[in-house]
């Protein structure tokens, strides 16, 4: 039997592996993560900021350093674990890799709060820099549009100029046509 003074230890050491357990998942299927500092942030800004990366599908959770390296660890995210130093929040994306990044690059550059301090994206750490530069980054969306566009560009030139080829083609025809029917048998 424990004590009765063992109990909130127990049940705190059972909370910190659930957590470890939960953000060990979320870094799992996340494409992307961003590391911030969240000082100077009030609660209820940190509650708009929530809500508008949750419209993104993206989450941001405040995490224990120590329990993120854990968590980065069991997620197979060694490289990232020596990135939590500080007060840091962190943003995991799901879906498009910019998308946690371009949000908070935008709230930084409205309000000067959350500097990004570094991010992984598809396994590769970057610094704070490096994931400005993945904000700066179109959307997938946008860049497949782009890649359509390129793609398109050179075929609708292609089959402008067979199109040319045919009608000047026919037109020959035509004008062969008419010159033999004028001729006289």
């Amino acid at each position: 039997m424990t004590s009765t003074t063992d109990t909130p230890r127990v049940r705190a050491g059972t909370r910190k592996h659930e957590a470890v357990a939960r953000l060990s998942e979320q870094l799992s299927r996340a494409t992307s993560a961003v590391i911030t500092d969240y000082r100077g942030l009030t609660v209820k800004q940190l509650e708009e900021l929530r809500h508008r990366l949750r419209t993104e599908n993206v989450d941001y959770v405040i995490v224990k350093n120590t329990l993120a390296r854990r968590a980065a660890h069991e997620a197979g995210a060694d490289n990232l674990a020596e990135c939590f130093r500080g007060p840091v929040g962190l943003a995991l994306g799901y879906a498009d890799l910019s998308t946690p990044a371009r949000i908070l690059n935008d709230y930084w550059r409205v309000n000067r709060r959350l500097p990004m301090v570094a991010g992984v994206v598809e396994g590769t750490v970057l610094d704070g820099a490096g994931m400005r530069t993945i904000a700066e980054l179109p959307s997938r969306d946008v860049l497949l549009g782009q890649l359509a566009g390129t793609l398109q560009s050179p075929l609708a030139q292609l089959a402008g100029a067979l199109d040319s080829i045919l009608s000047t083609f026919a037109a020959t025809l035509d004008a062969y046509r008419e010159r033999l029917e004028s001729q006289p048998a």
